[in-house]
């Protein structure tokens, strides 16, 4: 059994990594930062899509992670996108980011 907290100090020692790459070359660092967003949802207990019909505790969540997964996965293909649609991606990570990071050392539950 993982000590509780040990997440969190990984995930604070990866975000201290990515962080600087997403101020510096934001397009090139969304996928990091959404696998450690992904995997911090999982640990929290978050699915990481909206399935339809499905209750979800707190969707708002859901969707912006799915919004800024599909703007990572539009850049990581190759497709056009808006340089204003990569900041979108950045300031959600960030702010899934803290909110995750506090909600409390219990994983698999979300708050």
């Amino acid at each position: 059994m993982q000590e509780p907290g040990l997440d969190k100090h990984e995930w604070e020692s990866e975000w201290q990594a990515v962080e600087p790459l997403l101020h510096e070359s934001p397009s090139e660092a969304l996928s990091e930062a959404d696998d450690l967003i992904a995997r911090m949802m999982q640990a929290r207990g978050y699915p990481l899509v909206e399935r339809d019909g499905e209750e979800l505790t707190e969707p708002e969540t859901i969707r912006e992670f799915a919004e800024a997964r599909r703007i990572t996965q539009q850049v990581e293909s190759g497709e056009s996108f808006d340089p204003g649609d990569v900041a979108v991606a950045v300031e959600a990570y960030r702010t899934l980011y803290a909110y995750l990071l506090d909600i409390g050392p219990t994983a698999g539950t979300p708050a």
